[in-house]
């Protein structure tokens, strides 16, 4: 059942070198640098993508996600889910309006899997970079490196993988999509989705809580990352199944371009 989660929204990384980070993802990738904060954290989006930002960058010590945001509906539907949030067993925090720039308040949480996450229903709309919505060109004459349209998903590694399913199916509203299970029936791996995409966010069992495996990105063509693709998912169709022993071959479908360190 649908609870007015919308999409991913935003992803918070600690990065190790700024100045190394910001040209990777900025001319590289091909995202678009849209601000900077007294932190030194600099906000990033995807072309198409309407939000102000998508990605912010820490540095840091260490390497890893601080948090993954979820937007949601209004803020009425963010006041709920705290609510169930707060009854499922989550720790919450609240996160004033403006701690990241131009976004509103934000309800974080942690999952069991040992991951921060955050929703949020407010941030300041610049439009598709480039284009507008008025009589629109085809794409920006501008982009750099792959010109990657959009954040796309996370792959996170920790515990509790069952635990984090009934979180995100139950409080969330997510859908099980994709599964890796061992021969005596354990999840090992798990693809959820919001919408239609093949997964928004996965999960990949691993005894040590809160590692960061990727942040993925959309690109346009198969050109542009030679080889890659997807599928589709709507909520009357039974997720698919890889067994542990096949899963290799559950990942090179994937249009993901990875870009994270594997921490």
């Amino acid at each position: 059942m649908k609870k007015g989660v919308i999409r991913p929204g935003h992803v918070q990384i600690r990065v190790l070198d700024m100045d190394e980070a910001v040209a990777h993802y900025r001319d590289l990738i091909g995202l678009i640098e849209t601000d900077r904060d007294d932190q030194g954290r600099v906000y990033l989006k995807g072309w198409t993508e309407v939000d102000k930002f998508s990605v912010v960058l820490r540095e840091a010590d260490s390497a890893g996600m601080d948090f993954l945001g979820f937007k949601v509906l209004s803020e009425a539907v963010l006041e709920s889910l705290r609510g169930e949030l707060a009854a499922f067993g989550c720790e919450i925090e609240d996160i004033p309006a403006g701690e990241l720039i131009d976004c509103g308040r934000r309800v974080r949480f942690v999952a069991p899997t040992g991951h921060s996450f955050e929703l949020y229903a407010t941030k300041t709309q610049t439009g598709r970079y480039g284009v507008g919505n008025h009589n629109p060109e085809a794409w920006p004459r501008d982009l750099k490196g792959m010109k990657a349209q959009r954040f796309d998903h996370c792959l996170l590694y920790g515990p509790n993988l069952d635990k984090t399913f009934d979180l995100f199916r139950d409080v969330l509203g997510f859908d099980l999509c994709e599964q890796v299970m061992t021969p005596d029936g354990k999840r090992v791996a798990q693809f959820l989705t919001v919408g239609m995409k093949a997964h928004d966010i996965a999960f990949i069992d691993h005894p040590e809580p809160g590692r960061f495996h990727h942040a993925s990105f959309f690109l346009e063509t198969w050109e542009d990352v030679l080889k890659a693709g997807g599928d589709y998912f709507y909520p009357d169709h039974e997720p698919i199944t890889w067994d542990a022993d096949s899963a290799q071959r559950a990942f090179p479908h994937r249009l993901d371009l990875i870009t994270g360190n594997s921490v």
